[in-house]
């Protein structure tokens, strides 16, 4: 073992808990999200010639880490585009009878083309993938574990509003009383990453100051949001965002794999 992974490994174990992002961090999930989106927005641009396409870097750019409807939202922005907000019940309309069909296919259609009708078809697309099982990454159930047997505390804080969903399917719902997600978030009123209001109120749930909670992200928002709050540390798992891009975003450090840390 290195001295910079001995060094971090001493940081994490004088620490209370573990906040841990879901996505990328538990599971190997924040790949479906990114599919996902890939799918969705080429898609809508697909009727937008005069947009430049889909790009790769779009997802980390201007998606990874944050709510869905943020989001769309600074995605379109990205491209210059803005719709109209819509209704929480866009984009989730079934087929209706044949002959009704042309019509709701139109009024569908219209429903699409909001902030709610896009994040609402992502969000099919992702749960259509997630509903075959999910596989957690080995390291990070070691590190998970070991968290636990050390006595720390543990909590989940996912912008995703799939988080029980996908911790239940990867078999890790067991793991953790505390999920703050993006269910939760819109019901007590608290901003998305890279803010850190998410992180803050699953520290207060678990009784401790957030000096004594250490956030673990892959997300550029957030390691953001762990910076901007007052944290023990803030570990980074590099899973295609880059080190130095997680180092310039606030990480204390900077891992491949959370079992680099035992």
């Amino acid at each position: 073992m290195t001295d910079v992974l001995k060094t971090q490994s001493t940081n994490w174990t004088t620490a209370s808990a573990i906040l841990f992002d879901l996505d990328g961090v538990l599971t190997p999930t924040a790949t479906v999200h990114e599919q996902a989106w890939k799918e969705l927005f080429e898609g809508f641009l697909a009727s937008r010639p005069d947009v430049p396409g889909y790009r790769e870097d779009d997802y980390f750019d201007h998606i990874d880490g944050k709510p869905r409807f943020d989001g769309v939202r600074d995605f379109l922005a990205s491209r210059g585009i803005v719709l109209p907000e819509g209704a929480p019940s866009d984009g989730t309309a079934g087929q209706g009878s044949t002959e009704d069909a042309g019509q709701e296919a139109t009024q569908q259609d219209a429903a699409n083309a909001t902030v709610q009708g896009l994040g609402n078809r992502k969000n099919k697309v992702f749960n259509d993938i997630v509903s075959a099982g999910v596989e957690p990454f080995e390291g990070s159930v070691r590190f998970l574990e070991a968290a636990v047997d050390r006595g720390l505390k543990v909590a989940v804080v996912s912008s995703s509003r799939n988080a029980p969903a996908v911790l239940k399917a990867a078999g890790l719902n067991g793991h953790f009383e505390i999920v703050v997600d993006g269910v939760v978030a819109a019901a007590e009123g608290l901003p998305g990453k890279p803010s850190p209001a998410t992180y803050q109120y699953a520290a207060d749930l678990l009784g401790l100051p957030s000096e004594e909670c250490v956030v673990v992200e892959d997300a550029v928002s957030g390691v953001q949001a762990g910076h901007a709050g007052q944290f023990h540390s803030v570990i980074g798992v590099d899973r295609g965002a880059g080190r130095q891009t997680l180092l310039d975003a606030g990480a204390t450090s900077v891992v491949n794999d959370l079992d680099e840390l035992l």
